[in-house]
């Protein structure tokens, strides 16, 4: 895993891209150059796993957070040991059976889950880990 600006990343990465769900900049930082370039971490595990969810659910995930720059995850009030400021993704829930998506995750060899009200944060942490955002525990109840 490593650190890159958004330009870097793809000249560094077009030849070699295994992900065609998936590109940079909808993984990079979204803070529109407030703090960085559009930095990006580029980490081939989570990317893999992220290809197998595509294939298990059959249709398009919406990333609606991926990287983070250290300064934009504290302005959005993200937690200061995220996994977001190497890579984590949040995917939006819209469109998906939330139950269905997060079965598929885990069978995709994530690891960390925090479930939100509209969103999905899967990571590829050690230690397996769930957790509920603040008023969404009720909508995960099966």
């Amino acid at each position: 895993m490593h650190f890159r600006s958004i330009l870097q990343a793809q000249r560094a990465l077009v030849s070699e891209w295994r992900w065609p769900h998936f590109r940079i900049e909808e993984l990079a930082c979204k803070c529109d150059g407030r703090f960085c370039a559009g930095s990006y971490w580029h980490a081939p595990t989570i990317l893999d796993r992220l290809e197998i969810l595509r294939g298990k659910v059959g249709k398009p995930l919406v990333i609606t957070s991926g990287h983070r720059c250290a300064q934009w995850n504290a302005l959005i009030g993200g937690a200061p040991q995220s996994r977001h400021k190497t890579l984590a993704v949040d995917l939006a829930l819209r469109g998906h059976d939330r139950h269905a998506l997060l079965r598929d995750a885990h069978a995709a060899g994530f690891a960390g889950f925090g479930l939100g009200r509209s969103f999905l944060h899967v990571d590829c942490r050690a230690v397996g880990a769930h957790w509920f955002y603040a008023g969404s525990e009720t909508l995960w109840q099966t």
